[in-house]
């Protein structure tokens, strides 16, 4: 069993800046791709960002230049950066590791953009 636990959220204002983090416990295990995806109210879950086990990024065009994603030396950890916050990044974002077998998901961290 692997546990994703994600931290992080918050309200900030627009401009603003968070830090999401997305810890994974239990079984050893190798992600091969970590990535963050939301999904705002009455909205599908989208991808944000995702990194390789190589290091190699993809961002979605609505957050590029804004938002980096990293992650530690050993992989059992990823970053989301997200910095000039909008309101409509306002969503509950979610950590995913994929593995040569299943997927993790993390709970959900609810991010606001409001002021």
């Amino acid at each position: 069993q692997v546990d994703l636990v994600e931290s992080g959220g918050g309200s900030v204002q627009p401009g603003e800046s968070l830090r999401l983090s997305c810890a994974a416990s239990g079984r050893m295990f190798s992600a091969t791709v970590m990535g963050w995806y939301r999904q705002a109210p009455g909205k599908e879950r989208e991808l944000v960002a995702f990194i390789y086990a190589n290091g190699i990024t993809k961002y979605a065009d609505s957050v590029k230049d804004r938002f980096s994603i990293s992650k530690n030396k050993i992989g059992n950890t990823v970053y989301l950066q997200m910095n000039s916050l909008k309101p409509e990044d306002t969503a509950v974002y979610y950590c995913n590791f994929k593995t040569a077998g299943p997927d993790y998901w993390g709970q959900g961290t609810q991010v606001t953009v409001s002021s």
